[in-house]
């Protein structure tokens, strides 16, 4: 081999693998230092002996609950020093299922866990639920306090969420006549599907996960887990309210991958604790890596918030697609709940049929967003939740959210509703350092841009019907638009 073809061979192979530390994307003239995404995910993985649960009683009948003799083989494994616990093809129905560190739980192709309907089959634990810690049933899976598990296989497990979709919808109506629309979400007390929390180095892989009650798969309060190649669809059946995919909540050093995810709430979304809840905690969501995932029906292919209130940051999410997604990047708070979004790079991401591709909100959803004891609950007892979600945030300036440096490039979207709908509350509360780098978008409206400071669109290609953007006391801004 001469000298001239080996130096282009070499050349061509550093050009595939960037050294350590390095760069790949382009997000123009900005250089960030994204060499903690290679930190992200599980260290460890288990493995080990084979125990198969049908050693342990499990059998394939579907009239009597599997969850003990799912849980002794877990907790036999985990008494010989860790595992594999193998469910082989077939149905079983169970209960909440605690995995132990060590252990492998591995569905194999064809296995079914049908979840219980019974709320009385999920003992209720204290937990971080939807920004607030209180006493909530436990999950169909789930990892508490644990290093070094995994819930893997191509099997499925089938949440049956309906009954506790149609108890949110009952209690809603009423909830609202009451002027209690602000508590009814933790009052219903539904069932997630995947909970881990205070865990670390868990790997979920591979398996479906279907109509969960409430959100698909929480990771709270854990560090260096890897969620890989699982599929969810909760549109099965019915409407599923809050149906999340994937929440990453208070966590750290999370990688998630190779997803497919169609839900009826957020699809990938990053949470922080709110209000004075939150800001008590104060734990930060950080380092975490969203790739190769594809978002089909859902809220958003990743949104922040509105949870925001112990901050989020270092995000990096790319070579994602939405297809029918409402919103492909969705920041979102509330004048309570404090916190910093900040530094979120999203690139080489593609979507189609989508409402919004970019949307930033500091006051999203008020009559969720705030809690207002009605009249004729003054002087009565109430439950100790309500007292949490009802504790005022003081001073009130320390639940003002900021969001800033928000990053995305290489964005290419087709039949899109709104292009950008971005706005900081006012004059003295604006959303700052947003950088939009080359997008090729065809939508019905450009949208707006309101209350911002240096907030900067280059080299942007836009098809739409309803143009310019619209743009309202900002500062800086500076608009490299195309229009076609």
């Amino acid at each position: 081999m001469n000298r001239q073809v080996w130096i282009f061979l070499v050349g061509f192979i550093f050009a595939l693998f960037p050294a350590k530390g390095e760069n790949p994307f382009d997000f123009g003239p900005h250089k960030p230092d994204l060499s903690w995404a290679e930190g992200v995910g599980a260290r460890t993985f288990p493995e080990g002996r084979v125990f198969n649960a049908e050693d342990f009683g499990l059998e394939q009948d579907t009239t009597k609950l599997s969850t003990e003799a799912i849980q002794r083989a877990v907790d036999a494994c985990s008494r010989a020093g860790g595992g594999i616990v193998a469910i082989k093809k077939g149905y079983y129905r169970t209960g909440a299922l605690f995995i132990k560190g060590g252990v492998n739980l591995r569905l194999e192709k064809g296995a079914v866990l049908i979840a219980s309907e019974d709320f009385g089959d999920y003992p209720e634990r204290m937990t971080r639920i939807a920004g607030i810690e209180m006493q909530w049933p436990a999950g169909v899976i789930n990892f508490e306090g644990v290093q070094n598990a995994a819930l893997t296989g191509e099997g499925t497990i089938d949440c049956r969420g309906k009954f506790c979709w149609d108890k949110y919808w009952t209690m809603r109506k009423d909830y609202v006549k009451r002027g209690l629309r602000w508590i009814v979400d933790y009052d219903a007390k539904r069932i997630r599907g995947i909970v881990v929390s205070q865990s670390k180095d868990v790997t979920l892989k591979g398996f479906t996960l279907l109509r969960t009650g409430f959100w698909g798969c929480q990771l709270v309060y854990s560090g260096h887990c890897t969620v890989d190649g699982i599929r969810i669809n909760n549109n099965l059946g019915g409407h599923g309210p809050s149906t999340d995919g994937i929440d990453v909540d208070s966590s750290s050093d999370i990688l998630i991958e190779n997803a497919y995810i169609d839900c009826n709430d957020d699809n990938i979304c990053l949470k922080a604790g709110r209000d004075a809840d939150g800001l008590r905690v104060n734990r930060p969501t950080e380092r975490v890596v969203i790739r190769n995932c594809i978002a089909a029906k859902g809220g958003g292919l990743v949104t922040i918030g509105s949870e925001t209130s112990g901050g989020i940051r270092n995000v990096l999410a790319y070579d994602l697609e939405s297809k029918g997604t409402s919103t492909m990047l969705r920041l979102k708070s509330a004048m309570n709940r404090g916190g910093t979004v900040e530094h979120i790079y999203v690139t080489r991401c593609k979507g189609e049929d989508v409402k919004n591709v970019l949307v930033a909100d500091l006051n999203w959803n008020p009559s969720y967003s705030y809690s207002k004891l009605p009249e004729e609950y003054e002087g009565k007892e109430i439950p100790e939740h309500w007292k949490v979600m009802l504790a005022p945030v003081v001073p009130k300036e320390k639940g003002y959210p900021h969001f800033r440096s928000v990053y995305m490039s290489h964005i290419s979207v087709k039949n899109a509703t709104v292009y950008i709908d971005a706005k900081g509350r006012d004059a003295d509360l604006r959303i700052r350092d947003f950088y939009l780098y080359k997008h090729d978008i065809e939508a019905k409206k450009a949208g707006q841009v309101a209350f911002s400071e240096n907030f900067c669109l280059e080299d942007i290609r836009l098809e739409a019907e309803e143009k310019p953007l619209s743009d309202k006391d900002n500062l800086g801004f500076r608009a490299g638009i195309r229009y076609e």
